[in-house]
């Protein structure tokens, strides 16, 4: 009876150790899909730098969470015997791995809305201080309970603040941090005419939509894999990612007017969310949520664009900021019995949890990119927007005619 239940438990730990690595390394596609969604959007004389940006950063980052990052959300640390990692078949180091894809999306997410006109390696350098202190503060203080907020939550209104899969944690913080990065660089030469937009066509349209469709099948890693055991694995994780991911789609569809930017930008939406209430909503509810995030997306890209001349390249703050804000209320709201959810949640706490990550990401956003400003500057000169990234940066453009 001692070897059986000894070989259920070696089969489970390796079951769990697969079910997660499976999903590092389907949200660790994502990021090739964040690199061609940039490249298709920008002009072509800054392809070769958002490709370049995207790898550089996952590296940066991959280093500033496993030396700090992890430490201070989780307070584990790596420097240990590799006997002592190993255990569990290595259970541990895979969730590192796992949710160090979810850390490095915050710079892929920052680097569509600075693209075309920030300096290379002052953004490593914010990607450095937000992967190692910035984002793994407000990490630990939802998904590990650091600083007692949680608890304060839960006996207040009854329930802790829920985001299973990020849409507050993750998208969220990154669409506000770059919203500060945003405003600290200003707009791009040539971008607004006695105060008329300029239209700044995307270079590739299908290197756009190939982005896009990367995105939207490993956001299934990212979102089901969420329950990081193969025990708390959910089919219905599966099906609110696909419905608020159609929502997201059609209503992009018809808000937009048949615009493929808008159309390939608008399952994202829906998909950022629903990370949050994935696991709690009913799918009619995820579909409704999806909806909304794809309407809302191409109202506020348009707004930023011509209203409030913000110049986010990517739309990256009303995708992920503005939508990632609407998901982490939506969990408070669909995701009651009462509109066919599971319960347990409470749209105070979903409230005031949504609110906090908008102010850390905020804070955090404006002090590194304002500090880096000051310091080392974060913009290119006027020659070197004109010329483009690629060649003032790489020295070297997207294509060659020989």
């Amino acid at each position: 009876m001692e070897n059986l239940n000894s070989a259920v438990a070696t089969l489970m730990h390796g079951s769990n150790t697969l079910f997660i690595l499976i999903g590092a390394v389907m949200v660790l596609a994502m990021h090739a899909g964040f690199a061609f969604l940039e490249v298709g959007t920008v002009r072509q004389k800054n392809q070769v730098n958002a490709l370049s940006k995207i790898l550089s950063d996952f590296a940066v980052s991959t280093l500033a969470y496993f030396f700090v990052g992890y430490w201070i959300a989780y307070g584990v640390t790596f420097l240990e015997p590799a006997s002592v990692l190993s255990a569990d078949h290595g259970y541990a180091l895979v969730k590192f791995f796992f949710l160090l894809t979810f850390a490095a999306a915050i710079p892929a997410i920052i680097s569509g809305g600075i693209a075309e006109r920030a300096k290379f390696y002052p953004q490593l350098g914010a990607t450095l201080l937000i992967v190692a202190f910035v984002y793994p503060f407000f990490e630990g203080m939802i998904w590990n309970g650091n600083y007692g907020v949680q608890e304060w939550l839960t006996a207040q209104f009854g329930a802790n603040f829920h985001d299973f899969a990020g849409s507050v944690v993750v998208h969220a913080v990154g669409g506000w941090l770059a919203f500060a990065a945003v405003v600290l660089l200003g707009h791009r030469n040539g971008r607004y005419r006695e105060g008329r937009l300029v239209a700044f066509a995307p270079s590739n349209i299908p290197f756009l939509a190939l982005g896009s469709w990367i995105l939207i099948v490993g956001w299934f890693g990212f979102n089901v894999m969420s329950a990081q055991t193969l025990q708390g694995v959910s089919g219905l994780v599966a099906v609110n990612s696909l419905m608020a991911m159609v929502g997201g789609t059609v209503a992009a569809l018809v808000v937009g007017r048949n615009d493929p930017g808008f159309l390939h930008n608008g399952p994202l939406a829906g998909l950022v969310a629903v990370c949050a209430g994935s696991d709690l909503m009913h799918p009619v509810g995820a579909l409704v949520t999806g909806a909304i995030a794809g309407g809302l997306f191409v109202w506020a890209f348009t707004a930023t664009q011509v209203k409030w001349k913000l110049d986010d390249v990517l739309g990256v703050w009303p995708l992920h900021g503005l939508c990632g804000v609407w998901g982490g209320i939506a969990c408070g709201i669909f995701g009651q019995q009462a509109l066919g959810g599971i319960g347990g949640v409470s749209l105070a706490s979903q409230l005031i949890g949504t609110a906090m990550g908008v102010l850390v990401a905020l804070v955090g956003g404006f002090a590194v990119y304002g500090l880096l400003k000051a310091l080392v500057g974060i913009r290119l000169s006027q020659e070197e927007e004109y010329y483009g990234a690629d060649v003032s940066i790489h020295k070297i453009g997207a294509t060659s005619q020989d």
